[in-house]
């Protein structure tokens, strides 16, 4: 039975083998990918940031040849050289030559790719074209352009609180608080610590347009009296300076708290130095294998983790691998960040 089968298989073979010999392949149909012809490759790009939201660049590209008739649709891929795309980035896509590209788009992309602000950088561009039948998208040879991103960081108007906790030094670009809505109305965390606990808000970093309180009602003065808090420590700073009226929240005294600290999980270790020059508190410490937290007030609401120089309310522990003695910053800016330094001494 084995041997009838080994032979039904080889004459069922044999015929497909002599067919082989006139079996007509179907022909191959070239297809070309799109080109990015303008800008052309080797061209420079420079990223201006006015009006960068609202700005595009049209990019224009050959036509893609398929072999067939149907709807083309191209879009413009970017990618850092060497990549080989395998991390592309879309930046826009069209059915016609030009691909027009958003400018901030484009520069947070290429931000985002870990490339330098104000500096002139390769980047790889190419076009992936496809097509409404059932064929596989095809690519075009890849393009090098020098692009030079912009800054992209966000610059607030700021007021200026100079005082006796920072030397009454106006000029202090740190010290300040922020209109994060560009609407006139400031606000950011002021660390009095020492001396009078006085200070005023300027306009500006000097004392040409400052402002205290000559009522003590919550009304601003130009030129009036020093404002003053009761206590050292941490305050949220609001002024609505339209409206010439300010407000000063509670105090709050930030210290470190956790099992790698000498209080536990129990008391805050506070942080009562003060750096002017980063507006930064300070603590040096010596730190056991465990964990801490940023925490005011010996109270769990106030409280940050967070990890890689990064903090959120309520984060992630901070772990101490190895213990000794440290240096500890904390740091509070506009739009809620909070960052943090670890070094060990």
């Amino acid at each position: 039975m084995k041997v009838a089968r080994q032979l039904s298989w080889v004459v069922a073979v044999i015929p497909m083998l002599w067919a082989c010999d006139n079996y007509e392949f179907p022909p191959v149909i070239p297809q070309t990918g799109a080109q990015l012809t303008d800008p052309a490759g080797g061209s420079s790009l420079i990223l201006e940031k006015e009006g960068a939201d609202e700005a595009v660049i049209s990019f224009t590209v050959s036509a893609a040849d398929f072999g067939a008739e149907g709807e083309v649709t191209n879009t413009l891929q970017m990618d850092l050289p060497g990549a080989n795309f395998a991390a592309a980035v879309n930046l826009g896509e069209s059915k016609s030559n030009i691909i027009e590209v958003n400018v901030a788009e484009l520069n947070e992309a290429i931000l985002a790719k870990g490339l330098a602000a104000e500096v002139a950088a390769n980047v790889e561009f190419r076009v992936r074209s496809s097509i409404n039948l059932p064929l596989s998208p095809i690519f075009g040879e890849t393009s090098t352009l020098s692009v030079t991103p912009y800054d992209a960081t966000t610059t607030f108007p700021v007021m200026y609180v100079p005082g006796d906790y920072q030397g009454w030094d106006p000029t202090n670009e740190m010290t300040v608080i922020y209109s994060e809505n560009f609407d006139n109305k400031f606000k950011g965390i002021v660390h009095i610590i020492g001396g009078t606990r006085e200070f005023k808000v300027n306009e500006t970093n000097s004392w040409d347009i400052n402002y205290g309180d000559d009522g003590g009602n919550g009304t601003l003065d130009l030129n009036g009296q020093n404002l003053k808090v009761n206590a050292d420590g941490s305050y949220e700073l609001n002024v609505d300076l339209t409206a010439k009226t300010y407000t000063i929240g509670p105090v709050r005294r930030w210290g470190i708290v956790g099992d790698a600290t000498a209080g536990g999980w129990d008391t805050d270790t506070p942080m009562n130095v003060f750096d002017k020059a980063t507006n930064q508190l300070k603590i040096t410490a010596d730190l056991k294998v465990g964990a801490f937290k940023f925490r005011a007030n010996n109270n769990w609401d106030f409280n940050y983790g967070g990890s890689n120089g990064e903090l959120e309310a309520g984060g992630d522990n901070i772990a101490i691998g190895e213990a000794g003695n440290y240096t500890i910053t904390l740091y509070f800016g506009p739009e809620g960040i909070a960052t943090y330094t670890l070094t060990k001494n």
